[in-house]
């Protein structure tokens, strides 16, 4: 039986959706750490000197996933750096990423090791 709800030829206009969503809300945790829109201060107590770097490499790393360039090995970094944030912010706080806020921070990680194997899709600058 072959049930589709989405036709197939849907799949690359989602790839890049996906793609660019997931940037977007990337580059707005690093516009809160650097530009201060959203106010994230109250994160600078708990992450120290951690908060400016991490800033930096979501809002370039957010600004290079959604225009899709160099996303294999930028999506590779920043699957990396949110397994890191899981582990160093989250996982200490608990087991399960419902209560310890690490819900994010794991489909993240996941959606870029997708985009490091699967590449930028249609839309964009690296045109896979």
């Amino acid at each position: 039986m072959n049930f589709t709800i989405i036709p197939k030829s849907w799949a690359p206009i989602l790839h890049a959706v996906l793609r660019v969503t997931t940037g977007l809300v990337l580059l707005d945790h690093g516009t809160g750490k650097i530009l201060g829109f959203p106010d994230l201060s109250a994160m600078k107590a708990m992450m120290g000197s951690l908060f400016v770097p991490s800033g930096l490499i979501e809002l370039i790393g957010g600004v290079l996933i959604i225009v899709g360039f160099l996303t294999r090995p930028v999506a590779f970094v920043l699957c990396g750096f949110a397994a890191v944030a899981y582990f160093l912010a989250h996982f200490p706080r608990g087991f399960f990423p419902a209560l310890n806020g690490g819900d994010a921070a794991i489909l993240f990680c996941f959606i870029f090791l997708y985009l490091a194997a699967a590449g930028a899709g249609p839309y964009a600058i690296d045109k896979d």
